[in-house]
């Protein structure tokens, strides 16, 4: 597989006590089909809340990261993903 596709996601829990860490594995695990997680980060956004911004290495011509995004919507713990970047390698 030849990743030469880098995508910077936020994904928002749906409350403040959501575990970022447990919903950073389970991304890791949706990335594997498409690709790979490269990185994650809890950032602070506001009054307390934080959010998991990650960079996800994908192969162009396979995509992915409609399916990743639906996926992770589709978990109880996430209120929100929003994709920052695109960036070919």
């Amino acid at each position: 597989m030849k990743l030469n596709v880098s995508v910077k996601i936020r994904v928002t829990p749906a409350d403040i006590d959501t575990d970022l860490n447990s919903i950073g594995k389970e991304l890791s695990e949706i990335s594997k089909s498409y690709g790979k997680l490269h990185s994650s980060e809890i950032k602070p956004i506001a009054f307390g809340l934080n959010c998991l911004e990650a960079i996800i290495l994908l192969d162009d011509s396979k995509g992915g990261i409609d399916e990743i995004e639906e996926k992770l919507r589709e978990l109880d713990q996430v209120s929100q993903v929003d994709v920052l970047d695109i960036s070919r390698l």
